[in-house]
């Protein structure tokens, strides 16, 4: 199970390196068209701006799970274990609820918007809001666990602040 999950956010890792090469190629490429040649890529803005959408998508969802995000752990590092663990499964909490909002109105939006071609590409407008989904899918499974593995117990009084110290001082 440790090797397909580490698997699968390899693969988001390197997803992310392919969208934001695609990105670079396009504008780039399309800046280069336009003022050498008075030319330019048709697609490219609006790939580009989809490829961005999907990498901060795919950035947050390998950010939740190295708990990596922004947060204020002022109050929760003074308090007991068991209200660091009550302040943990309440954001926890807060957190699914969120989530389950998220996909599943960005569900709604890909079955609403599947139809629906883009102008410059023609390709389905699904596509943007079908990354939601993912998030929500795999951003689930890692509050879930989190959850799961503190009522086992497999979790330390340092795991139930979540937020990671910066590497910078």
């Amino acid at each position: 199970m440790t090797f397909l999950l580490e698997g699968y956010f390899r693969l988001l890792k390197l997803a992310m390196a392919g969208l934001l090469a695609v990105m670079v190629v396009l504008v780039f490429g399309n800046v280069v068209l336009r003022y050498a040649f008075n030319s330019g890529i048709t697609v490219s803005e609006e790939l580009s701006r989809w490829a961005f959408v999907w990498l901060v998508f795919l950035g947050a969802i390998v950010g939740m799970r190295e708990h990596a995000h922004l947060g204020v752990d002022m109050l929760v590092k003074t308090l007991p274990a068991w209200g660091k663990r009550a302040c943990f499964v309440a954001s926890h909490g807060l957190m699914l609820f969120a989530t389950w909002l998220l996909t599943t109105g960005s569900w709604a939006q890909t079955k609403i918007n599947w139809d629906t071609r883009a102008p410059a590409s023609g390709l389905s407008e699904g596509w943007v809001y079908l990354v939601g989904v993912v998030f929500g899918v795999s951003v689930l499974f890692i509050l879930t666990a989190d959850l799961i593995r503190l009522t086992r117990g497999r979790m330390g009084e340092d795991d139930l602040v979540a937020i990671r110290e910066s590497e910078e001082h």
